[in-house]
């Protein structure tokens, strides 16, 4: 190999490992903790951003139509304050700020429309249930099954019982 090619290859993908950004899905499942940890080791370890969405659910129909949009703001605003909580705690770990995402609507239909709109994503991360022989969740079933074909991105499944140490190993 000539003189300084390696350098310019290893220099092309210097900003590729930056660019690299891992999305978790901020539900309200305990597995939630072990998806952000390793997202967060990963984008550390490997170069990138953690990118966090929280997906609020439809107010049903109520009869007063200023009832159903104080729930919606309300709704908003937890949101807001549980990324902002994780917003500090990825910091922590990787030592840079996530990008914080919220939309309004099916958590898996919004997951989806996310993902074929924004070329930023590389990677989704989820975990799987803790314990319990209940099977995946309802997600993983979703995107690794009948939706499988609308998935844009690679899908990284991390087992929900990984401790930190585990996790550490693994990433």
């Amino acid at each position: 190999m000539p003189e300084g090619e390696g350098r310019t290859e290893e220099a092309a993908a210097a900003p590729a490992k930056r660019d690299r950004v891992f999305l978790v899905v901020v539900d309200d499942s305990p597995e939630r903790e072990v998806a952000l940890k390793y997202a967060c080791l990963r984008a550390r370890k490997g170069g990138g951003r953690v990118a966090l969405l929280r997906v609020i659910e439809p107010t049903g129909i109520t009869e007063w139509a200023g009832i159903g949009v104080m729930m919606q703001e309300e709704r908003r605003e937890e949101a807001e304050k549980l990324l902002s909580g994780l917003a500090a705690q990825v910091n922590e770990i990787t030592g840079g700020l996530p990008i914080l995402l919220i939309r309004e609507g099916e958590g898996r239909d919004e997951l989806l429309a996310l993902l074929e709109e924004d070329p930023r994503i590389s990677i989704l991360v989820l975990a799987s249930a803790a314990s319990g022989g209940g099977g995946p969740g309802p997600l993983i079933a979703a995107l690794t099954g009948r939706y499988a074909s609308r998935v844009t991105v690679p899908v990284t499944i991390v087992p929900g019982t990984l401790d930190d140490k585990e996790l550490e190993r693994v990433t």
